[in-house]
C-alpha cells in the first residue's frame, strides 16, 4: 500500500475538543472520499496537479460570475466533489461493494452497458451515490462501479471464462472485518469513532494499488481481448481506477493542464461547449489526462519477477449541468444540443430539463448527478492500450437492470425517479424490490 496519512476521526475529535458524537453514514462518506483522494494523490501525483488546477479555475469562475457560479452547487460542494471508478469481477464482489458503499449512505443508481460502446468493453456498470438532495449537498461522493461479464462469448471463449472464474473466485478483495463493520453501520445507522477509524483504514487499503506481482502471460492474454478485462481479471485486487474532481469551466481546465505540460486525451466528452447567452449547460462533460506508465512487477513463465510498467489509471475531470427529463434526453440523444432552446425558462416550459422554483418563484436547476454511457466509454477507450477483440457473431450474455439489482441484493434506483422527487419537493421513497 502506498505511504500516505489517512484521516483518523479520533484525531479530529481531539482537535475539536473531545466531543465524541456517533459517526453517521454522511460523516463516513465524506471521510472515505478524503482518504481515497489522499491515497490516489500519493499513487498518481498528476492527480494532485489536476485538483490544484481545478481549484484555480473554480476560483477564477467564482470571481468572474459571482453567485451565478454556484447555481448548480455551492463552491464548498464543488470543491469537495469527487467521483471514483472501480472495477470488480464477480457478482459476489459487486454485492460486497454494495455493502461497503451502503455503509456510507451510497446507493446504486442506474444501469450502464459498456459492451455496446465503440470499441466494446466487456463490463456492465452502476453508480453508487447519495440519493437525497441534502445528502448530495453535504457530500456528493459517487463511485462508478463496473463488473466483468465473463460469460459473454463475444469476448471470452469457454476456456478463458473457466480460468477467469477460477482466478476471480480464489481472490479476496475485501476483508471480513470491513464487511462486518459495513453491515453494522447498515443495521445500527452509526458507528463509534473507533469502529469508523477501522472501517476507513480497511476500506482505503482495499482500494490501494497492490504491489503483488502480476502473471505476465495471463495478463497479456486478457489484454489482447480487452485492457479493462486485464485490469479486472489479471490482478489479485481492485483499485481506484480514476478519481474525478469537478470544475466549473472544463475548457479552461483542459487548456491549463496543457500549459502545465500534462498530456490530455484528444477531446472533451459529452455535450459541446455552450457560450454565455447561447444556451444552457446540460448533463455532463468529461475529459482526462492520459493514462500514465506506473511501475508494476510481473512474474515471468520461469517464475522470476521483473519490474515493468502498466498504463491503466488516468486523471478524469468533469463539469456538470442541469439534469434532462426523459423527453429532454430523447431530444439530446436524437438531435444533439443544437435542437435545444437557449434559455432555462424555455427548457422548463417545454419539459426538457429538471427545475424547481424557490420561495421567490425563481427557477433553480437540478444538477445532473449521474453518467453518460457514451462519455464513460469514450474516456475508457481514450486510455486503453488497445481496442481489444470482440467477435460480434458469438453469443451475447443477457445483462440488464433486473440482473444488476439481483446481483447487488438491494434496490437499483432509477435516476429519473430521483430527479422527479427533487423537482416536486418530495421525500424520495425506496420502491419495493
Amino acid at each position: 500500500m502506498s505511504r500516505f496519512r489517512y484521516l483518523r476521526l479520533s484525531e479530529r475529535v481531539e482537535a475539536e475538543g473531545g466531543h465524541r458524537w456517533p459517526v453517521s453514514p454522511t460523516h463516513l462518506r465524506a471521510d472515505l472520499a478524503t482518504n481515497l483522494s489522499e491515497l490516489y494523490g500519493s499513487e498518481v501525483p498528476a492527480y494532485t496537479t489536476l485538483v490544484e488546477a481545478c481549484e484555480h479555475v473554480n476560483a477564477d469562475v467564482l470571481a468572474r460570475r459571482g453567485d451565478d457560479a454556484e447555481r448548480l452547487g455551492s463552491i464548498r460542494r464543488v470543491t469537495a466533489e469527487r467521483h471514483g471508478a472501480i472495477r470488480v469481477g464477480t457478482e459476489a464482489e459487486l454485492a460486497q461493494v454494495a455493502r461497503i458503499f451502503g455503509a456510507c449512505g451510497m446507493h446504486p443508481v442506474g444501469f450502464y452497458d459498456l459492451r455496446e460502446a465503440t470499441p466494446p468493453i466487456p463490463v456492465v456498470s452502476t453508480a453508487f451515490r447519495p440519493l437525497a438532495g441534502g445528502e448530495l449537498a453535504e457530500n456528493p461522493f459517487r463511485v462508478f462501479t463496473s463488473v466483468l461479464v465473463v460469460d459473454d462469448r463475444r469476448f471470452f471463449d469457454e476456456r478463458t471464462e473457466a480460468r477467469l472464474r477460477e482466478f476471480l473466485d480464489a481472490r479476496t478483495l475485501f476483508p471480513a472485518e470491513l464487511l462486518q463493520l459495513a453491515d453494522l453501520m447498515g443495521s445500527e445507522g452509526e458507528l463509534t469513532h473507533e469502529q469508523a477509524d477501522r472501517f476507513l483504514e480497511l476500506a482505503t487499503a482495499s482500494f490501494a494499488l497492490s504491489d503483488e506481482p502480476v502473471d505476465r502471460v495471463w495478463y497479456e492474454h486478457l489484454e489482447a481481448i480487452s485492457s479493462v478485462a486485464a485490469d479486472i481479471g489479471g490482478v489479485g485486487s481492485t483499485h481506484i481506477n480514476h478519481l474525478t474532481p469537478r470544475v466549473l469551466d472544463i475548457d479552461a481546465l483542459y487548456a491549463r493542464m496543457g500549459e502545465l505540460g500534462i498530456e490530455m486525451i484528444d477531446r472533451i466528452q459529452g455535450p459541446p461547449r455552450v457560450e454565455p447567452g447561447e444556451g444552457v449547460d446540460v448533463l455532463l462533460r468529461q475529459t482526462s489526462f492520459r493514462a500514465l506508465a506506473e511501475p508494476r512487477r510481473f512474474r515471468e513463465p520461469d517464475g522470476s519477477v521483473v519490474d515493468a510498467h502498466l498504463r491503466v489509471r488516468f486523471g478524469e475531470v468533469e463539469a456538470r449541468g442541469v439534469a434532462l427529463t426523459p423527453a429532454g434526453r430523447d431530444l439530446y440523444d436524437g438531435r444533439g444540443l443544437r435542437a435545444f432552446p437557449r434559455t432555462e425558462e424555455e427548457l422548463h416550459a417545454q419539459g426538457l430539463a429538471y427545475y424547481r422554483r424557490d420561495d421567490q418563484g425563481r427557477l433553480q436547476p437540478i444538477v445532473y448527478e449521474d453518467f453518460l454511457p457514451k462519455s464513460a466509454a469514450g474516456i475508457f477507450a481514450s486510455n486503453l492500450t488497445s481496442d481489444g477483440t470482440a467477435d460480434a457473431r458469438q453469443r451475447a450474455s443477457s445483462r440488464d437492470a433486473a440482473w444488476m439489482q439481483e446481483a447487488l441484493g438491494r434496490t437499483l434506483h432509477d435516476p429519473y425517479a430521483l430527479y422527479e422527487a427533487e423537482r416536486a419537493g418530495e421525500v424520495y421513497r425506496f420502491p419495493p424490490r
